[in-house]
Protein backbone atom coordinates (compact mmCIF):
# COMPACT_ATOMS: atom_id res chain seq x y z
CA UNK A 1 0.00 0.00 0.00
CA UNK A 2 1.21 3.73 -0.67
CA UNK A 3 2.05 6.00 1.96
CA UNK A 4 1.43 9.22 1.14
CA UNK A 5 3.52 12.01 3.41
CA UNK A 6 0.93 13.83 5.61
CA UNK A 7 1.40 17.62 6.47
CA UNK A 8 -0.06 18.41 10.19
CA UNK A 9 -1.36 22.17 9.84
CA UNK A 10 0.89 23.38 12.69
CA UNK A 11 1.91 27.05 13.13
CA UNK A 12 6.19 27.79 12.91
CA UNK A 13 7.55 27.99 16.06
CA UNK A 14 4.86 25.28 18.22
CA UNK A 15 6.58 22.83 19.58
CA UNK A 16 3.07 20.84 20.13
CA UNK A 17 -0.38 20.83 18.18
CA UNK A 18 -3.94 19.87 19.38
CA UNK A 19 -6.51 19.41 17.02
CA UNK A 20 -10.33 17.91 17.33
CA UNK A 21 -11.97 16.57 14.43
CA UNK A 22 -15.44 16.50 13.84
CA UNK A 23 -15.61 14.19 10.29
CA UNK A 24 -18.28 12.73 8.24
CA UNK A 25 -15.45 10.14 7.98
CA UNK A 26 -11.99 9.52 9.29
CA UNK A 27 -8.64 10.56 6.93
CA UNK A 28 -9.40 7.74 4.21
CA UNK A 29 -5.56 7.58 3.19
CA UNK A 30 -2.76 5.76 3.86
CA UNK A 31 -0.54 7.75 5.44
CA UNK A 32 2.94 9.20 7.75
CA UNK A 33 3.62 12.25 9.26
CA UNK A 34 6.93 13.48 11.11
CA UNK A 35 4.92 14.05 14.15
CA UNK A 36 4.45 11.15 17.14
CA UNK A 37 0.84 11.16 17.29
CA UNK A 38 -1.61 10.59 20.21
CA UNK A 39 -5.57 9.57 18.92
CA UNK A 40 -8.35 9.37 21.27
CA UNK A 41 -11.53 8.26 19.20
CA UNK A 42 -14.55 9.99 20.54
CA UNK A 43 -16.81 8.33 18.21
CA UNK A 44 -16.97 6.22 15.46
CA UNK A 45 -15.70 2.62 15.20
CA UNK A 46 -13.43 0.73 11.74
CA UNK A 47 -10.04 -0.54 11.73
CA UNK A 48 -6.52 0.74 11.97
CA UNK A 49 -3.75 -0.28 9.92
CA UNK A 50 -0.33 0.22 11.14
CA UNK A 51 2.28 -0.74 8.53
CA UNK A 52 0.91 -4.29 7.59
CA UNK A 53 -0.85 -4.90 10.85
CA UNK A 54 -4.81 -4.97 11.50
CA UNK A 55 -6.78 -3.45 14.81
CA UNK A 56 -10.30 -3.21 15.38
CA UNK A 57 -11.04 0.50 17.18
CA UNK A 58 -14.07 2.03 18.77
CA UNK A 59 -15.30 4.75 20.86
CA UNK A 60 -12.97 5.82 23.69
CA UNK A 61 -9.98 3.77 21.91
CA UNK A 62 -6.41 5.88 22.50
CA UNK A 63 -3.59 5.29 20.42
CA UNK A 64 -0.12 6.13 20.36
CA UNK A 65 1.38 6.02 16.86
CA UNK A 66 5.51 6.77 16.17
CA UNK A 67 6.75 9.37 14.09
CA UNK A 68 6.14 8.30 10.61
CA UNK A 69 4.85 5.23 11.45
CA UNK A 70 2.63 4.63 8.32
CA UNK A 71 -0.76 4.24 9.03
CA UNK A 72 -4.90 4.79 8.43
CA UNK A 73 -7.74 4.54 10.46
CA UNK A 74 -10.50 2.98 7.89
CA UNK A 75 -14.30 3.99 8.84
CA UNK A 76 -17.16 1.39 9.21
CA UNK A 77 -20.64 1.71 10.39
CA UNK A 78 -23.50 -0.89 10.81
CA UNK A 79 -25.82 0.39 8.23
CA UNK A 80 -23.34 0.33 5.62
CA UNK A 81 -23.65 4.65 5.53
CA UNK A 82 -21.32 7.01 6.48
CA UNK A 83 -20.96 7.40 10.69
CA UNK A 84 -19.94 10.61 12.15
CA UNK A 85 -16.53 10.35 13.46
CA UNK A 86 -15.06 12.51 16.33
CA UNK A 87 -11.18 12.66 17.71
CA UNK A 88 -8.92 14.59 19.55
CA UNK A 89 -5.28 14.04 18.10
CA UNK A 90 -1.56 15.51 20.04
CA UNK A 91 0.93 15.46 17.39
CA UNK A 92 4.61 16.65 18.45
CA UNK A 93 7.89 16.29 16.64
CA UNK A 94 10.37 14.47 18.72
CA UNK A 95 12.61 15.74 16.77
CA UNK A 96 11.68 18.97 16.30
CA UNK A 97 11.83 22.09 18.81
CA UNK A 98 11.52 19.54 21.49
CA UNK A 99 14.68 17.59 21.07
CA UNK A 100 16.64 19.90 22.81
CA UNK A 101 14.38 19.39 26.47
CA UNK A 102 14.29 15.70 25.80
CA UNK A 103 17.99 15.66 25.61
CA UNK A 104 18.39 16.82 29.08
CA UNK A 105 19.19 14.49 31.70
CA UNK A 106 16.37 15.14 33.63
CA UNK A 107 13.97 13.52 30.34
CA UNK A 108 16.17 10.86 29.63
CA UNK A 109 12.98 8.32 30.94
CA UNK A 110 10.66 10.25 28.37
CA UNK A 111 13.49 10.09 25.50
CA UNK A 112 13.16 6.51 26.14
CA UNK A 113 9.82 6.34 25.67
CA UNK A 114 9.33 7.67 22.42
CA UNK A 115 12.26 6.02 21.03
CA UNK A 116 11.05 2.34 22.45
CA UNK A 117 7.73 3.08 21.06
CA UNK A 118 8.32 3.90 17.46
CA UNK A 119 6.23 1.03 16.75
CA UNK A 120 3.44 2.83 18.97
CA UNK A 121 0.56 0.90 21.22
CA UNK A 122 -3.40 0.83 22.21
CA UNK A 123 -3.42 2.15 25.75
CA UNK A 124 -5.41 -0.61 27.57
CA UNK A 125 -9.24 0.34 28.41
CA UNK A 126 -8.25 0.31 31.94
CA UNK A 127 -6.25 3.46 31.65
CA UNK A 128 -8.62 5.50 29.92
CA UNK A 129 -9.92 7.84 32.80
CA UNK A 130 -6.84 8.28 32.97
CA UNK A 131 -5.01 9.60 29.82
CA UNK A 132 -8.55 11.09 28.82
CA UNK A 133 -8.04 13.33 31.73
CA UNK A 134 -4.85 14.09 30.78
CA UNK A 135 -5.79 14.98 27.41
CA UNK A 136 -8.26 17.37 28.46
CA UNK A 137 -6.73 19.19 31.17
CA UNK A 138 -3.77 19.81 28.36
CA UNK A 139 -6.72 20.61 26.33
CA UNK A 140 -7.65 23.58 28.40
CA UNK A 141 -4.33 24.52 29.50
CA UNK A 142 -2.42 27.78 28.97
CA UNK A 143 0.96 27.72 26.81
CA UNK A 144 3.43 27.19 29.73
CA UNK A 145 1.10 25.12 31.66
CA UNK A 146 0.06 23.19 28.12
CA UNK A 147 3.88 21.93 28.12
CA UNK A 148 3.83 20.66 31.42
CA UNK A 149 1.11 18.74 31.29
CA UNK A 150 2.06 17.10 27.90
CA UNK A 151 5.09 16.24 29.77
CA UNK A 152 2.65 14.66 32.62
CA UNK A 153 0.83 13.01 29.97
CA UNK A 154 4.06 11.83 28.21
CA UNK A 155 5.15 9.94 32.04
CA UNK A 156 1.88 8.80 32.13
CA UNK A 157 1.93 6.96 28.22
CA UNK A 158 5.33 5.59 29.22
CA UNK A 159 4.45 3.88 32.19
CA UNK A 160 1.57 2.52 30.39
CA UNK A 161 3.99 1.13 27.40
CA UNK A 162 5.39 -0.73 29.78
CA UNK A 163 2.91 -3.57 29.31
CA UNK A 164 1.75 -3.01 26.31
CA UNK A 165 2.13 -4.71 23.36
CA UNK A 166 3.20 -2.53 19.63
CA UNK A 167 0.94 -2.29 16.62
CA UNK A 168 3.20 -4.00 14.63
CA UNK A 169 5.98 -6.17 14.11
CA UNK A 170 8.78 -3.86 12.49
CA UNK A 171 8.25 -0.56 10.73
CA UNK A 172 8.56 -0.31 7.29
CA UNK A 173 11.22 2.43 5.86
CA UNK A 174 9.94 4.99 3.32
CA UNK A 175 10.47 4.31 -0.70
CA UNK A 176 12.29 7.17 -2.74
CA UNK A 177 9.06 8.12 -4.58
CA UNK A 178 7.67 9.15 -0.61
CA UNK A 179 10.74 11.16 0.11
CA UNK A 180 10.31 13.39 -3.51
CA UNK A 181 6.73 13.60 -3.28
CA UNK A 182 7.28 14.54 1.15
CA UNK A 183 9.65 17.65 -0.15
CA UNK A 184 6.73 19.33 -2.23
CA UNK A 185 4.34 19.39 0.64
CA UNK A 186 6.73 20.25 2.63
CA UNK A 187 7.53 23.12 0.49
CA UNK A 188 4.14 24.08 0.27
CA UNK A 189 3.12 23.87 4.03
CA UNK A 190 6.13 25.94 4.18
CA UNK A 191 5.37 28.60 1.75
CA UNK A 192 1.97 29.22 3.69
CA UNK A 193 3.13 29.42 7.18
CA UNK A 194 5.67 31.94 5.69
CA UNK A 195 3.32 33.97 3.91
CA UNK A 196 -0.22 33.77 5.84
CA UNK A 197 -0.21 37.16 6.55
CA UNK A 198 -0.49 38.08 3.05
CA UNK A 199 -3.43 37.84 0.36
CA UNK A 200 -1.92 34.21 -0.49
CA UNK A 201 -4.82 33.09 -3.07
CA UNK A 202 -4.94 28.77 -3.78
CA UNK A 203 -3.99 30.12 -7.83
CA UNK A 204 -0.42 31.60 -6.41
CA UNK A 205 0.18 28.86 -4.29
CA UNK A 206 -1.14 26.25 -7.12
CA UNK A 207 2.08 27.83 -9.44
CA UNK A 208 4.50 28.03 -6.36
CA UNK A 209 3.86 24.28 -6.64
CA UNK A 210 4.18 23.63 -10.33
CA UNK A 211 0.45 22.90 -10.15
CA UNK A 212 -2.96 23.58 -12.10
CA UNK A 213 -5.16 24.94 -9.69
CA UNK A 214 -7.53 21.66 -9.91
CA UNK A 215 -4.86 19.61 -9.94
CA UNK A 216 -3.42 21.68 -6.28
CA UNK A 217 -6.53 21.40 -4.69
CA UNK A 218 -6.93 17.34 -5.27
CA UNK A 219 -3.14 17.28 -4.63
CA UNK A 220 -3.05 19.30 -0.95
CA UNK A 221 -6.54 17.53 0.25
CA UNK A 222 -4.85 14.50 -0.22
CA UNK A 223 -1.98 15.24 1.55
CA UNK A 224 -3.40 17.90 4.30
CA UNK A 225 -6.55 16.43 5.13
CA UNK A 226 -8.28 19.73 4.61
CA UNK A 227 -8.87 22.23 2.02
CA UNK A 228 -6.12 24.76 1.11
CA UNK A 229 -8.58 27.30 2.31
CA UNK A 230 -9.51 25.56 5.68
CA UNK A 231 -5.56 25.14 6.01
CA UNK A 232 -4.97 28.78 5.11
CA UNK A 233 -7.54 30.03 7.80
CA UNK A 234 -6.60 26.83 10.57
CA UNK A 235 -3.15 28.41 10.33
CA UNK A 236 -3.87 32.48 10.74
CA UNK A 237 -6.91 31.74 13.62
CA UNK A 238 -3.78 30.01 15.52
CA UNK A 239 -1.67 33.20 15.30
CA UNK A 240 -4.78 35.40 16.33
CA UNK A 241 -5.39 32.67 19.26
CA UNK A 242 -1.66 32.87 20.23
CA UNK A 243 -1.33 36.65 20.41
CA UNK A 244 -4.80 36.99 21.94
CA UNK A 245 -3.15 34.99 25.26
CA UNK A 246 -0.11 37.29 25.38
CA UNK A 247 -2.37 40.18 26.69
CA UNK A 248 -1.67 42.21 23.16
CA UNK A 249 -3.11 45.95 24.12
CA UNK A 250 -3.98 45.76 20.18
CA UNK A 251 -7.82 45.39 19.40
CA UNK A 252 -8.76 42.05 18.53
CA UNK A 253 -9.27 43.77 14.62
CA UNK A 254 -6.33 44.34 14.01
CA UNK A 255 -4.46 41.48 15.33
CA UNK A 256 -7.09 39.74 12.97
CA UNK A 257 -6.14 42.06 9.67
CA UNK A 258 -2.57 41.80 10.76
CA UNK A 259 -2.73 37.60 10.71
CA UNK A 260 -4.35 37.77 7.45
CA UNK A 261 -7.67 38.19 7.37
CA UNK A 262 -9.06 41.27 5.49
CA UNK A 263 -12.92 41.07 6.53
CA UNK A 264 -13.64 41.15 10.48
CA UNK A 265 -17.22 39.62 9.62
CA UNK A 266 -15.54 36.54 7.84
CA UNK A 267 -12.73 36.43 10.58
CA UNK A 268 -15.33 36.35 13.08
CA UNK A 269 -17.49 33.51 11.33
CA UNK A 270 -14.34 31.74 10.67
CA UNK A 271 -12.96 32.07 14.63
CA UNK A 272 -16.16 31.10 15.84
CA UNK A 273 -16.01 27.74 12.97
CA UNK A 274 -12.64 26.82 13.93
CA UNK A 275 -12.46 27.54 18.03
CA UNK A 276 -16.12 27.03 18.54
CA UNK A 277 -16.70 30.26 20.22
CA UNK A 278 -16.27 34.14 19.42
CA UNK A 279 -12.76 35.65 20.50
CA UNK A 280 -14.26 37.96 23.47
CA UNK A 281 -15.81 34.03 24.47
CA UNK A 282 -12.08 32.85 23.70
CA UNK A 283 -10.08 35.49 25.96
CA UNK A 284 -13.01 35.13 28.61
CA UNK A 285 -12.30 31.26 29.22
CA UNK A 286 -8.78 31.26 28.53
CA UNK A 287 -8.13 33.72 31.41
CA UNK A 288 -10.77 31.92 33.67
CA UNK A 289 -8.49 28.81 33.30
CA UNK A 290 -5.25 30.86 33.80
CA UNK A 291 -6.40 32.31 37.33
CA UNK A 292 -8.03 28.27 38.11
CA UNK A 293 -4.79 27.03 37.84
CA UNK A 294 -2.79 30.40 39.96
Amino acid sequence: MKTLQFNVPTMRGQSLTIQEDVLENFYPHFHRHQEAQLMWIKKGKGVLIVEDTLHPFKENDIFFLGANQSHVFKSASQDGFSNESRSVSIFFDPNGKLKSLFSLDEFESLNQFIYSNSRGFKVPETYFDQISQRVCQLKSADQMDKLMHFFYLLRTLANISRGADALCNERVEAGLETIHGSNRIHFICNYIREHYRDELTLEEVADRANLTPQAFCRYFKKHCGVTFVTYLNRIRVKEVCNQLNEDHLDSVSFIAYNCGFNSITNFNRVFKQIVGCNPKEYVQQYKQTLYSVI
